[in-house]
């Protein structure tokens, strides 16, 4: 009589498997997220220096609070797309050339505000793509940079202080009247323009390099009182930089 043949045991590797695999998950899904967790802290810790650098280093007229708060979101706005577009870094890249393609309504009066929008974005990509050291050393020494060309006044050109602007009703000659007068209160004086009102006036304008800017209001008081003089304003050097 033929004998059966002994039965093979059925491999039991796959159900361990499937459990090994559904035990991962959730440990994967914890390391999102506390990948997650972690750009956007770095990513909001970098907007405020950015933001602080902004404020300290800022000089002008047209400071803007919003402008500011901008600055503070958008490293955490640009690493957030970066993660959503880890899979695809070329499709992450063209995300953001389309952002920088929108025209938004405000337009940016400073070149240097220009500046501290590409930083962020720079930051945003540097915390999204996890490349946590660059992005921080890259955050000092730029908030560095900043700070040193605020504290030297690097790029500027100090050759006068202030504007003058004055209305010379006078008979005599300008030059003879206001020559001494204006030698007097400044180190160094130009004659910016000079445009015929009538016949009898002239609107003149001088940058001066005062001796004493602190005492730029005794300029104008000896400006009143000397004859042909029918106007006369200063316009501080920072000022004419806003218009």
């Amino acid at each position: 009589m033929p004998t059966n043949a002994p039965s093979r045991p059925i491999s039991a590797t796959a159900e361990p498997s499937s459990k090994a695999g559904e035990a991962a998950r959730p440990r994967m899904g914890g390391r999102i997220v506390y990948t997650f967790l972690l750009v956007m802290l770095v990513a909001f810790c970098i907007g405020h220096i950015i933001a602080w650098t902004y404020m300290w280093t800022h000089t002008g007229l047209s400071y803007s609070q919003m402008f500011t708060s901008s600055l503070l979101v958008q490293p955490v706005i640009v690493s957030l797309v970066m993660l959503l577009m880890a899979g695809n870094i070329l499709v992450a890249i063209g995300v953001l050339s389309i952002f920088a393609m929108i025209r938004f309504r405000n337009v940016l009066k400073d070149t240097r505000d220009t500046t501290y929008i590409l930083w962020g974005i720079v930051e945003g990509v540097a915390v999204g793509n996890q490349r946590f050291g660059i992005a921080v050393i890259g955050a000092v020494v730029i908030s560095l940079i900043f700070i040193y060309l605020r504290v030297t006044s690097f790029g500027g050109r100090h050759r006068y202080d202030v504007i003058l602007s004055l209305e010379w009703a006078g008979a005599d000659n300008y030059a003879s009247s206001l020559k001494p007068l204006l030698r007097r209160h400044a180190m160094r004086t130009q004659l910016a323009s000079q445009h015929d009102l009538d016949a009898n006036k002239l609107d003149l304008s001088f940058r001066l390099l005062l001796r004493d800017p602190s005492r730029s209001r005794e300029l104008l008081s000896d400006l009143e009182k000397t004859e042909g003089v029918a106007r006369a304003s200063l316009f501080h050097r920072s000022d004419e930089a806003e218009v």
